[in-house]
């Protein structure tokens, strides 16, 4: 059976760190640096998803006007054009998304609610927890540890 996307949320938890649009670009980066993360979503007051602000928007500002981070608002500069996935996508199907859009993180919305966010790392954890689990079964096949 391949591992949907609702059940690495399942797993992992659906709480999603977020800013408002208005927030300047140091506070999302005071935000991200207290939560240890890569990116946030960027959510309005009535909980609609904006954008996703990351890494990489922080560094495309940073050479383009490092002397106003205190001062521009993440809507200035976060992702609006969003590539979002559904918890019902399989993983291997968000694995080919993020490769192919090179991304690292995809915010999963059911019925048009952010439902949680899934990295890069996530999925490569899902993918090596299936591997090990299906080498396991196989050694214990080979070793004969089932009746026949």
């Amino acid at each position: 059976m391949k591992t949907k996307i609702m059940d690495l949320i399942r797993e992992k938890g659906s709480e999603v760190i977020s800013v408002r649009p208005d927030n300047t670009i140091y506070a999302a980066i005071q935000v991200m640096v207290n939560h240890n993360i890569g990116a946030v979503l960027v959510v309005s007051e009535d909980g609609k998803l904006k954008g996703i602000f990351t890494e990489r928007d922080i560094l495309k500002e940073c050479v383009q006007r490092s002397d106003q981070l205190k001062s521009t608002k993440v809507e200035a500069v976060m992702t609006t054009d969003l590539i979002i996935g559904l918890p019902e996508d399989e993983v291997e199907y968000l694995m080919g998304v993020i490769t192919e859009n090179k991304i690292r993180h995809i915010p999963i919305l059911s019925e048009g609610k952010i439902s949680g966010m899934i990295s890069i790392g996530d999925l490569v954890k899902s993918q090596l927890k299936d591997v090990e689990y299906e080498n396991h079964y196989l050694k214990d096949y080979i070793m004969g540890k089932y009746p026949a």
